[in-house]
C-alpha cells in the first residue's frame, strides 16, 4: 500500500510512524514545506488519557517525549490581585519543536520517507498515484479548499484577537491571568514546557484591542515567520507585573483570531482529513497537537484493522468525529467564557476562580472537590457567608452544598435553589385542574425543592394551548387551585408559583402527540390572537392582529388572573413571555412585523409587555414573588440577539419583575437549537452578570453536581430541573441524602423519614479485607513545576535575556 502524508508536523509524522511500525511493508512519503531544523511553535499541552495511548501505540516515542516532559498539577488563577490554586489536575507540556524533533527521529528509524523543505504535489495527483492521501496541512488546508464540495467546512473566525508567544518565566503551574485596565481587559493563558520557557498566549477583546492601541500597531501585513514585535512590547509593558522582570519571546508572533473549523465529511474518496485541517479546539482546552495525534492513532488503528481504505475511513471518522465535537463543545463553551470575561470581572475573586475553571461544563464542583477538596472549601465559605449560613460542619452531615443554601427572591424566602419548572400536563377540563395536578404539585413540593411552578395556566379561554390547559379566569377555576394550594401548605413549606398565560398564535391545538407535535383543533378550536398575522408553520390557523382594545382586554385577563392567583394562595406569579406565546411574540422580530408603536424596534416590541407587567405588578402582592419567563435566542437567523435579551430583562426588571426565567427557543417553527447538557445556562449567566437580576437557570440540567455549579459560579440564582424531576420527583431529597446533607434546606416528610436513607443493596454490606502489605502513597493534590537543574537554567535564562 502506498501512502502519501501532507504536512510534517505532529499528526502527520505521528500517523506516520505508526501506520509503519504496524505494517513495515507499507511506503508512507511524507511532505513537509519547512525545513527539517525550522522551528516554529512553543509548548503543547498532553492529558494523561491522551499520554497513556501514546505509551500504548509506541512505547519508544513516550519515552523520549516522557524525558522532555514538564509536569504539574496545579492551576493559578491571578484575579482582582488575588492568587488562587487549584490542584489535583495533572499536566504534561513540552516544547513542540522537541516533539517534532522525536517524531522524526521516529519516522527516521522505521524507514518513513520525509521530503523536507518540499511543497506536497496537488492532492489530486497524490490521488491518483497513492492508494490513500492523508491531509495533516493544517488549519489553512489546501486539501480543505481543493475538495471544499465534499468536506463542506465550516469555518468560525471568533472575535477576540490573541497572540502566542513565549517567557523565559518559567512559571510553576497553568497560570490564567486576567488583568483589568483603563482600556478593558487583558488575559493570558500560560505554562511552562522545559526548564527555560513558558508559553504566554496575550488574549483580548476586539474593542479592549482597539482601545490600547494594539490596532495602529498591527496596521500592516507581515512577512511569514515575522513578529509584530511592537505589539509583543506593548504586551511585555501592560503584563510586566506577571512577568518578574522577565521578557516575551516572540516566534512569528502576531495577532490573529481563532477559527473554529468543522467539516460536514473528513473523507473525499481515498483523501482523509486528519488534525487542524478536519478541527480545531480552542488553545484554553488543549493543544491541537494533542487532537492530531489522536487522530493519528486513530487512522493508523482503522487502517490496520479493516480490509480496505473506504471501510477504514469510514471507521475512523465514525470512532473520531463524537470524540472530537465533544471537546469542541466545550472548547465552544470555554472560547465563549474568555471572550465574555469582562462579563465576570464583577465578582470577587474566589466565585471568579471557580467560575474559570468550571466555565467548559466539563470539571463541576464535584470533580474540583475530588482534586482539590480545599480549593473548593474555600469558595463554598466564600458563598456561604453571602447566604448567611454557618460553614462549621453540623453533626452527622456534610457543610451546606451550595444548592441549599436560601434565596430571598422578591418579598419570597426560598429554603433553597431547586425549581420545579412549569410542566403542562393535560389533564385539565374547560380550564379546571383536577386530581391528577393534585397529585402532580404535592408529590414535586414534598419531593424537596424550594420552588413548584403550575404550568401554562391561561388567562382566558381564548389563551389556552390547548382543551387540556388549565386557567385561572373563573371562580371555578379559582376554587380548584385554592384546594390544590391548601393541600400542598398543608404538608410542606415549599412555595407555591404559577405560570399565566395567554398562547398568542400558538393556541387551539390538540394536546401534543408522542413526537412533540401539536395539531391544530380547525374548525373545533377558537380565534387566534397575535402581535402580527403571521401563522405558527404550515397547515396553522393565520391569527388575527391585536388591535389597541384587544391588548387593553389582555392586559385585564393578566391582571384578573393574577388576582385570583393572589387569592388562590399561589406564593409567586411567572408571566410567559417566551416559546412564542403572545407575548414572546410581540418581543421577537421573527413575529412582530407590525408598523405601530408596538413594533419596529426593540423599545416599541417591548411596549405591549411592559404595559402587562406593569399592570400585574399593580396588583401582585410585594411580600410575593413576580417572575418572568423569556426565550433570550430564537435560534433562527433575525432573531433575538443576545443584546436584546440583555435588554429585554433589563425593561423587566426596572418595571417589576423579581427575577427572570430564562429560557430559549420555541418562538418559531424554523428553529435550529444546539441542545446538550444545560446549553440554555449561558443565557441566564449573560442576563443575570449583565444585569444584576436574579435569573432561573432552565434546559438540560439534570444533576445535583450541575446546580452546585452554576450556583457557585454564579451563572444562575435558582436552577430549573425539569425532566429528572418527573423522572424522580425526589430528586432534590435524593441529591440531599447524596451529598450528606440533612439540613433543613432538603426537609422529609415525617410519614417518608423512614426512606430517608440510601436503601442496602446487594453487597453493601461487606467489609473488604486488607489485601495490600504496603499501602501505595496517594498522589500529592498540589504539584508545582520545578526545573531538574536550576543552576543550569538559569545560566540559560540569563544567557536568553
Amino acid at each position: 500500500m502506498r501512502v502519501a502524508v501532507i504536512g510534517g508536523g505532529p499528526g502527520g509524522l505521528y500517523f506516520a510512524a505508526l501506520a509503519q511500525q504496524l505494517s513495515p511493508e507499507w511506503e508512507i512519503t511524507v511532505w513537509e514545506r519547512n525545513a527539517r531544523d525550522d522551528a516554529f511553535g512553543f509548548g503543547v499541552v498532553f492529558s494523561d488519557e491522551t499520554l497513556d495511548g501514546i505509551a500504548q501505540a509506541d512505547p519508544e516515542v513516550f519515552a523520549a517525549m516522557s524525558a522532555r516532559f514538564a509536569r504539574w498539577s496545579d492551576i493559578d488563577v491571578r484575579y482582582g490581585g488575588e492568587v488562587h490554586v487549584s490542584g489535583g489536575h495533572g499536566f504534561a507540556a513540552l516544547d513542540r519543536n522537541r516533539l517534532r524533533e522525536i517524531l522524526q527521529k521516529r519516522c527516521a528509524e522505521l524507514g518513513v520517507d520525509v521530503h523536507y523543505g518540499t511543497q506536497a504535489p496537488p492532492v489530486g495527483q497524490l490521488a491518483a498515484e497513492y492508494d490513500l492521501v492523508v491531509a495533516a496541512d493544517g488549519i489553512r488546508s489546501t486539501t480543505r479548499d481543493t475538495y471544499a464540495g465534499s468536506f463542506r467546512p465550516d469555518l468560525d473566525e471568533r472575535h477576540c484577537r490573541y497572540m502566542w508567544l513565549s517567557t523565559d518565566r518559567v512559571f510553576e503551574a497553568f497560570t490564567f491571568i486576567v488583568e483589568k485596565r483603563d482600556f478593558g481587559s487583558v488575559q493570558v493563558h500560560a505554562y511552562p514546557y522545559d526548564g527555560e520557557r513558558s508559553t504566554f498566549i496575550v488574549e483580548i477583546a476586539e474593542d479592549a484591542w482597539r482601545r490600547a492601541g494594539f490596532e495602529a500597531l498591527a496596521d500592516r501585513e507581515f512577512e511569514r515567520g515575522e513578529s509584530d514585535e511592537v505589539s509583543v512590547r506593548l504586551c511585555e509593558e501592560i503584563l510586566a507585573g506577571h512577568l518578574d522582570g522577565h521578557r516575551l519571546i516572540p516566534n512569528a508572533s502576531k495577532w490573529i483570531r481563532f477559527t473554529t473549523v468543522r467539516n460536514a465529511s473528513w473523507r473525499h474518496g481515498n483523501v482523509v482529513l486528519l488534525g487542524d485541517a478536519a478541527h480545531t479546539a480552542h488553545f484554553s482546552i488543549g493543544s491541537g497537537a494533542k487532537l492530531a495525534m489522536e487522530d493519528s492513532l486513530a487512522l493508523a488503528a482503522c487502517l490496520h484493522e479493516h480490509p480496505d481504505v473506504a471501510s477504514a475511513l469510514a471507521a475512523y471518522e465514525s470512532e473520531r468525529r463524537p470524540v472530537v465535537e465533544s471537546t469542541q463543545r466545550a472548547a465552544q463553551a470555554s472560547l465563549e467564557w474568555f471572550e465574555s470575561v469582562g462579563r465576570y470581572t464583577a465578582q470577587e475573586p474566589p466565585q471568579f476562580a471557580f467560575n474559570l475553571l468550571t466555565r467548559s461544563r466539563r470539571v463541576t464542583y464535584d470533580n474540583l472537590r475530588v482534586r482539590d477538596e480545599r480549593f473548593t472549601a474555600a469558595v463554598d465559605s466564600w458563598h456561604a457567608e453571602g447566604s448567611s449560613l454557618p460553614t462549621a460542619r453540623r453533626a452527622g452531615s456534610a457543610a451546606v452544598p451550595p444548592m441549599f443554601r436560601p434565596l430571598q427572591l422578591g418579598g419570597l424566602h426560598l429554603r433553597n435553589r431547586v425549581v420545579v419548572p412549569p410542566t403542562a400536563l393535560y389533564t385539565a377540563r374547560e380550564g379546571v385542574p383536577g386530581d391528577f395536578e393534585l397529585v402532580h404539585l404535592s408529590t414535586q413540593a414534598l419531593g424537596g425543592c424550594g420552588l413548584v411552578f403550575a404550568g401554562m395556566t391561561a388567562v382566558s379561554a381564548d389563551g389556552r394551548a390547548t382543551p387540556g390547559c388549565p386557567g385561572l379566569y373563573t371562580d371555578e377555576q379559582e376554587a380548584a387551585w385554592r384546594r390544590i394550594t391548601d393541600f400542598v401548605h398543608g404538608q410542606s413549606d415549599t412555595c407555591l408559583g404559577v405560570q399565566l398565560t395567554h398562547a398568542g398564535r400558538r393556541a387551539a391545538t390538540g394536546v401534543p402527540r408522542p413526537d412533540g407535535r401539536a395539531v391544530p383543533l380547525g374548525a373545533e378550536g377558537w380565534p387566534l390572537l397575535a402581535a402580527s398575522p403571521l401563522a405558527w408553520g404550515a397547515g396553522a390557523a393565520v391569527p388575527r392582529e391585536a388591535t389597541r382594545q384587544d391588548m387593553d382586554a389582555i392586559a385585564g385577563d393578566f391582571t384578573g388572573a393574577a388576582e385570583r392567583a393572589h387569592r388562590a394562595g399561589f406564593d409567586a406569579l411567572e408571566l410567559h413571555y417566551g416559546h412564542g406565546h403572545l407575548m414572546s411574540g410581540f418581543l421577537s422580530p421573527l413575529t412582530n412585523v407590525r408598523t405601530d408603536e408596538y413594533g419596529g424596534t426593540l423599545a416599541g416590541r417591548l411596549r405591549f409587555p411592559l404595559e402587562v407587567l406593569r399592570a400585574v405588578r399593580a396588583v401582585w402582592p410585594e411580600g410575593k414573588a413576580l417572575v418572568v419567563r423569556i426565550s433570550a435566542a430564537d435560534w433562527a437567523e433575525g432573531g433575538t440577539s443576545e443584546a436584546d435579551a440583555v435588554e429585554i430583562a433589563r425593561a423587566l426588571g426596572e418595571a417589576g419583575a423579581d427575577a427572570v426565567d430564562v429560557s430559549t427557543g420555541e418562538v418559531v417553527a424554523h428553529e435550529r437549537p444546539r441542545y446538550g447538557r444545560s446549553y440554555q445556562t449561558p443565557y441566564a449567566d449573560l442576563i443575570r452578570n449583565a444585569t444584576g437580576l436574579p435569573t432561573i437557570a432552565v434546559g438540560a440540567i439534570s444533576t445535583y453536581d450541575d446546580v452546585n455549579s452554576i450556583i457557585l459560579a454564579g451563572r444562575a440564582d435558582l436552577c430549573a430541573v425539569g425532566r429528572a424531576q418527573l423522572h424522580d420527583p425526589l430528586w432534590t431529597l435524593h441529591a440531599a441524602a447524596a451529598q450528606g446533607y440533612s439540613g433543613p434546606a432538603a426537609p422529609w416528610p415525617a410519614s417518608w423519614r423512614a426512606g430517608s436513607g440510601r436503601p442496602p443493596g446487594a453487597r453493601t454490606d461487606r467489609v473488604p479485607p486488607r489485601l495490600q502489605l504496603l499501602r501505595e502513597a496517594s498522589a500529592p493534590v498540589h504539584q508545582r513545576w520545578a526545573p531538574r537543574t536550576p543552576v543550569a537554567t538559569a545560566a540559560a535564562a540569563a544567557a536568553a535575556r
